[in-house]
This record gives structure tokens, sequence and C-alpha cells, in this order.
């Protein structure tokens, strides 16, 4: 439960129709079962203690009677897990029959809820036992044959289940047929603060209907931004006319975490992150969670009912994907690449056209980056209709450039059709060093940046020769870093990379590579994807890069998990050091792993001044660093908090 993590589980029990006895006993051995694997909520199936295919035995009294004294014996024998146990049953109130779900932790029946929306697709369906909770607020007096349990129950469809513990874990029930309605129940659970949907459902199969539930589950997860726990009913109940398949599902804001086999009775887990849906519901302004009253309807009541839960490491079987802003499969990731490349450059085609430019200007270094921006910028003008030959990529060479990227650059250049100019910058730059007293021997941030600077002083006067734009070629996970020289790469006149991460580029270069249809153009691009990342600003050693970006501000496949979780997710850095050690268990170890979050936090707070003064540039994700729209952070921020936590860590 720590982190906001916790496991859950969707049951499906063998069954035998109308043997409350044998059924009863199976919810506790699967319930046991789940427990020992960790899972603190726990869901059955409807009507699961008589079996949802009675029939008109449902009017029988002693099958009524015999399943209240089966859930009394089910919270006796269940009183020593840590967890909640959601069961269905006929609950017969005030001379009526309601098809409820019981909440039970620790030995005591927590509440009833009633299912609301009763199915009358013939005549034999359930509206001819059940009638509707709508509206049922009671208590219901449960006494064992005996007379040695007794005990009073709530009744009612709006009733909230709170750990004490963990007190974001706010659990609700409805059941099946209430989520397949127009409006159902959990819409107003939701708007209540549950954050966890049990669902405790019977639904038989039809071919193709396993897509649809599936969807269903998926669809109001996302809606919810919630968990979703789907069990319902299996092999066992009857099959006098239909089927059931014992399709349980477990989603989380519109992924399904886990989904089981059909027609095998068992067990799902899945870890659920109610940390990450509380903070998503944060971040929505517009949010669904608000009173009813605003609409001018009046708000139901909701009952809100306690349970205990220890709280300890919830052993995650959950994995985090290492790199998440590349989808993993390949098919989906060539259309994700294809989609931001169009992004891009409909952002700077609608630029060029709105200031009737016909020239763009970018420095050209032979590195990803650069070649992105140009991939870009050829994209526009094509959609423009315009020449490419109008877009002039400049190279500048100075102390740290190599033959591979001086070369890398000349030919990508040629191959798109682009304008090549060389200004080499090593005599304006020493006569600079000399004005400002620098010592060229000395290798410092003012030899670097002064390179830097000279670079975006000449772009900027070029754009100005042909009446066109800079195009700025920085990254979201160099700006996140502050790994710019400020008014140096730092700036442009439109930066078409500014919301794609480092992980990213690599891959929007590698699907163009494999589509342009250009051999040559390929293999450039694919010699480029095999250079290691640098700024050139160094002198080479033997010919070869010497100043390796990765090497000195750490791996930027970590920075871009970090990031991810960090702006995205709003996780605190304990949390993102956990899910890290899963997600790079088999590249980094948990030391390096906890260095580069240091830094990753030291450099992001002390940074954010270059990001306040951002250039113009086009959002492709979810994550974004714009200070006019996506992070509205003040550059003076204090890190203090965020690294102290990450000092406990050590």
């Amino acid at each position: 439960m720590k982190d906001g993590f916790i496991k859950v589980a969707a049951c499906t029990p063998n069954v035998r129709v109308a043997d409350c006895e044998y059924n009863a006993a199976e919810i506790i051995r699967m319930a046991h079962e789940a427990g020992q694997q960790g899972a603190k909520v726990i869901v059955m199936p409807e009507l699961c203690i008589t079996s949802y295919t009675c029939g008109d035995l449902f009017w029988q009294e002693l099958l009524l009677d015999e399943a209240k004294e089966q859930l009394l014996r089910i919270a006796k024998e269940t009183a020593d897990l840590d967890a909640i146990l959601f069961v269905g049953l006929p609950l017969e109130y005030k001379g009526k029959l309601y098809n409820a779900a019981a909440g039970i932790s620790r030995g005591e029946i927590l509440g009833f809820v009633p299912k609301i929306h009763i199915p009358n697709y013939n005549e034999f369906y359930e509206a001819r036992y059940f009638t509707s909770g709508a509206g049922v607020d009671g208590m219901v007096l449960l006494k064992s044959e005996t007379g040695e349990d007794e005990c009073e129950v709530p009744v009612s469809p709006n009733m909230l289940f709170t750990c004490s513990d963990m007190p974001k874990l706010k659990i609700a029930a409805e059941i099946c047929e209430d989520l397949w309605v127009p409006n159902p129940p959990s819409v107003g659970h939701a708007y209540h603060g549950a954050t966890l949907i049990a669902n405790l459902s019977a639904s038989d199969e039809v071919v193709g209907k396993d897509s649809y539930r599936r969807s269903l589950v998926s669809g109001q997860s996302a809606r919810l931004v919630c968990g979703y726990i789907y069990a319902t009913a299996g092999e066992g109940e009857s099959t006098q006319d239909v089927v059931y398949g014992g399709q349980n599902l477990i989603a989380e804001n519109g992924t399904i975490l886990a989904e089981s086999r059909r027609f095998v009775n068992g067990i799902t887990y899945a870890d659920l992150d109610i940390q990450r849906l509380v903070n998503e519901r944060r971040r929505m302004t517009t949010c669904l969670f608000s009173s009813d009253e605003e609409e001018g309807e009046k708000e139901p009541f909701y009952s809100e009912v306690y349970f205990a839960l220890s709280v300890d490491e919830t052993k995650l079987s959950r994995k985090f994907d290492s790199r998440p802003f590349v989808p993993g499969v390949k098919a989906e990731r060539d259309r994700r690449c294809d989609e931001i490349l169009n992004i891009q450059a409909m952002g700077l085609k609608k630029r060029l056209a709105h200031i009737h430019c016909q020239n763009a200007v970018i420095g050209l270094s032979g590195g990803l980056d650069s070649t992105l921006a140009l991939l870009v910028t050829v994209r526009a003008f094509d959609l423009l209709g315009m020449d490419r030959k109008k877009i002039t990529a400049v190279t500048m060479p100075c102390f740290g450039t190599t033959d591979r990227t001086y070369n890398n650059a000349c030919i990508l250049s040629e191959r798109l059709g682009t304008t090549l100019k060389e200004v080499n910058i090593k005599e304006a730059v020493s006569i600079h060093f000399r004005d400002i007293d620098h010592d060229p021997q000395k290798h410092d941030v003012t030899y670097e940046n002064g390179q830097a600077r000279e670079r975006t002083q000449i772009l900027m006067d070029i754009a100005n020769q042909l009446g066109g734009i800079v195009i700025g070629t920085g990254d979201l996970s160099e700006l996140a870093l502050g790994w710019a020289t400020y008014n140096g790469d730092h700036m442009s006149m439109y930066a078409v990379n500014c919301s794609v991460p480092k992980t990213l580029v690599r891959h929007l270069v590698q699907y163009y590579a494999d589509t342009c249809g250009d051999g040559k153009l390929s293999e450039v691009l694919l010699d480029i994807l095999d250079t290691p990342v640098s700024p050139e600003l160094l002198p080479p050693k033997d010919g070869v890069i010497s100043q390796k970006t990765e090497d000195l501000v750490g791996p930027y496949e970590l920075h871009d998990f970090f990031l991810y979780y960090m702006l995205r997710w709003t996780f605190p850095p304990k949390k993102i050091y956990r899910m890290a050690q899963i997600a790079f268990g088999d590249e980094y170890d948990n030391a390096t792993i906890l260095k580069w979050l240091k830094t990753f936090y030291r450099r992001f707070f002390q940074q954010q001044f270059k990001r306040s003064c951002l250039p113009d540039g086009p959002k492709v994700g979810s994550v974004a660093v714009s200070p006019r729209g996506d992070l509205r952070m003040p550059s003076d921020a204090c890190a203090k908090h965020w690294l102290d936590q990450i000092e406990t860590m050590s």
C-alpha cells in the first residue's frame, strides 16, 4: 500500500446452483488464496453465494435464509484476512428482494449495496425476482440460526467503503447491468470520491460480447479516472440456456491491467496505483468530481463506512515501461511517429504561412536534434508547396567538430535538396575570446558557450539577410535538464522539437530512415543515429568525439523516465526511484539510478529560468514545458523537499 500501490483480485469461484454451503466454502478458499498473494481488495461475482442461475428458487425462503447464514460464515472465516471482500447474494429487505453486494472486512459485514438497474430482457430474467435498489436506505438485521451471530448492517446503493489507513482508497460497488446502462451508478460514486469501483457481475457469453465488455470496463475507468474490478460468473452456473465465461477484468484509467482467460475459473490479480488516479483527478480543473447541485439537481446522500488495512509495501508484479514516451509495439510506434512529424510540420507550416515567410534557416550539426528539425522543416515546406532550396542548412565547424558529423550534415542537406551554407567560426570565436580576455586553452563553460552563442548569432543574421526565421533544434529532455546555452542554442524563432524527448527523437529519425524510400538518405540517417550524442564543443581526440553528453549529464532514457513520472503524474522521487528500479533492473544498478535521479531534480529546479523564456513551438504529447501553458513554475523555486527525500534513500 506504500506509494499508493495496492494489489487487487477479481475472482470466479467454482459454484453449484443453489448450494450455498458449497459456494461459501469455495468463496472462503479463494479469498484466502488471494489474501496469501497479497490482495487487499477481493471481488467475487454477482449472487455467488447462491449462484446467479437459481431462477424461481430465488422465491424460496429456505434459499434466502441459507444465503444469509453462509454470508455470516464467510465473514467469520475470513476474519483473519487483511483485506476487504465483496460477495453477491439475494437480500430480503422490507418485503422486497434485492440483488446485493456485501462488503466484508476483518469479520465484519460493512454494508449491502443493492443493484439499481434490473434487466428485463424476457419474463424469466432478473426483474421476475428482484426490485431496483434505487432510493433504498436503511438497516438490515442479520441473525444466525443459532442466535450466536447478530448484527445490523446498512443497506444503500450510495455507499463508500473507505480505508482508514489509506484514505484515498474509497471503494464503491455496482452490479453487472449497472455498468451497461447510459448513466451507470459508478458515475455518481466517482462524483462523491470513489477511486475504485467493484463490479460483481454474471454476464453470459455470446460471440463478440467479450470485446464489448472489455471496452465498457476500459472506457468507464477512463471516464471516471478510477480503478475498476470486474468479477464475473463462470463455470458451475447453469448452462440450461446460456454459458458464463468468467471474463474477469481489472482496469486503471482506461488501461486494462489484467484479464483472465475465458471459460477457466480462477483469480486475476493486478497492482492498482491509487495515488496516480488521485493525482490525475487533482489536475482536472474541468473535473467530473463535483457536486450535482451546480446543475440544479438534488445531490444524493452518500454514506461512508470504514475498514482497516495494514500499511505495508505491496510486492509489485506490475511492470513499468522504461521508455514511457515510446510505444513498444512497432506498428503503433510507426503510427505515432508519423503523427508527431505531422504535428511538428503543421505547427511550422502555420507559422510560416502566417508571417508570409519563404525562407527557413537551421543550424545543421550532423546530430540527431538538428536532423529531426531539418526533416520537419522539409515536410512543412512540402505541405506549403515551397521550394526546399529556400531552406538554408548552415554548418558551422569549430574546435570540436569531427569529420563524421560534418560530412553527415553535408550529405543530409544534399539528399534533402536544401541549400547548404558553411561558416567556419573558429576565427570569429578566437577573436571573441581575445576581446573578453579568455584563454582558449581553458576549456571551461565560457569556452563552450562562446561557440554556441556565435552559432546562434550567425543563424539569426543569415535569417535577417534572407527574410527568414531560425528553426530551433533543442529537444524536451535538454530543456528539462537545462542542457542548452542561454541565448545560444536555447533561442530560435520557432522550436519544432521543444516537446519531443530525446528517447523519442531517435525513433522519429529511425522512422524517417525506414520510410523515406531513398537509400542514400536512409544510409546517412542511420549513421547519424549511430553517432554519440554530443554538443561537440571540446576538441576531439584522434578525430573522434571526446565530449559525450550522457557521460556528463546522465543517460537520457533515465532522465526521460524521471521527467515523465514527475511532470505527467506528479510522483515524488521515492516512488519514481522504486518504479525505475523495476523498469531498469537489467540496465542500471540502484546506485546509478539514484545518482542521476538526484542530478535530474537538481538541474530541473536550477534551470527553470531557461524554460521561462522559450520560443514558440508545438506540443506533441502529454508532457511539455512551455511557460505559456504546460509548466507554470517559478524560476526561483526551491528543490529542498525533493532533494531531501532523495537523501533519505541514499
